[in-house]
């Protein structure tokens, strides 16, 4: 499966941008990687559980997770950041 296009919902830029800088730099490869593949072994790729259940979860690096949606051939990123986004 190919993302054709991934969408930054305005939560994961905040949050984005809140990280260190080496989480920042890490994410980005981590899309690549996605975008090519969202199920590539590195991203640890999950559906979701209880509240969350709709949505997706993939490994940036270490406690780093981002938070999303298929919809489609696309995307929808929700948030990025420790295990404390799934609260």
């Amino acid at each position: 499966m190919i993302i054709f296009n991934v969408y930054y919902h305005p939560q994961f830029s905040r949050s984005f941008w809140r990280l260190p800088k080496d989480i920042r730099q890490k994410t980005k490869e981590r899309v690549r990687i996605f975008k090519e593949n969202p199920f590539h072994p590195l991203l640890d790729t999950h559906k979701l559980h209880g509240k969350l259940k709709e949505q997706w979860s993939f490994c940036v690096k270490g406690q780093y997770r981002i938070i999303f949606i298929f919809d489609d051939s696309d995307a929808i990123f929700l948030d990025i950041g420790t295990h404390n986004i799934y609260k």
